[in-house]
């Protein structure tokens, strides 16, 4: 009984022996290298988009905390852009641009300038700078919350920018006949910004 014994713990020794010379031999199979990501790419382009900054979120800038009254969505084939009406600090209300262009953000706060009598065409001198044309177009938009717009309908626009493109010149007209509500921005980093998303709907 005790060969016996001897015997299979010899053979399952062999087998053992056999099965990691096997295993070592193997090769292995090499690690999928770790892709790494761009840095600067908004992934999280969302976050200002119609879910979180709409109604009811909170942008903080410049040491002032706005709450959003109401928002534009504005859609012109493939791409998609938003316009959100901020109120806050005891001044008067300003609007608050989103868009991703070639995969970066550009952000952008609005005042109306009702002071201004100008039309779209040629170049415009306002405050001092100058602004050249950069985009004009029609995009069909829907409104959300309190932004003195109907439901939804269709806009005309054009932009200007300035020699250095951080100051910005407006047209828009919400309907045909209407007159132009002219509005000068300036461009804003996405770390000048906190965002406190709005409450989701129907809260």
């Amino acid at each position: 009984m005790g060969e016996l014994l001897i015997i299979v713990a010899i053979v399952l020794l062999v087998a053992a022996v056999g099965v990691a010379v096997i295993a070592f031999r193997r090769p292995k199979t090499p690690k999928a290298p770790v892709q790494r990501q761009d840095p600067l790419k908004f992934g999280e382009m969302p976050r200002f988009g119609p879910r979180e900054l709409g109604p009811g979120a909170i942008v903080s800038h410049g040491g002032v905390d706005y709450v959003v009254r109401g928002s534009v969505t504005l859609r012109q084939g493939p791409f998609v852009w938003w316009e959100h009406l901020l109120e806050g600090g005891g001044g008067e209300p300003l609007w608050f641009s989103v868009e991703e262009d070639e995969g970066r953000l550009e952000l952008a706060t609005w005042t109306r300038r009702s002071d201004l009598r100008l039309e779209p065409g040629g170049e415009h001198l306002v405050d001092g700078v100058r602004f050249r044309e950069s985009e004009r177009g029609r995009a069909s938009y829907t409104t959300e919350g309190t932004t003195g717009l109907p439901a939804g309908g269709d806009v005309d626009f054009v932009d200007y920018a300035g020699d250095d493109e951080t100051l910005l010149l407006g047209f828009e007209r919400w309907a045909d006949g209407m007159p132009w509500e002219i509005s000068l921005g300036r461009t804003v980093l996405p770390g000048e910004l906190t965002v406190y998303p709005a409450p989701p709907a129907g809260t």
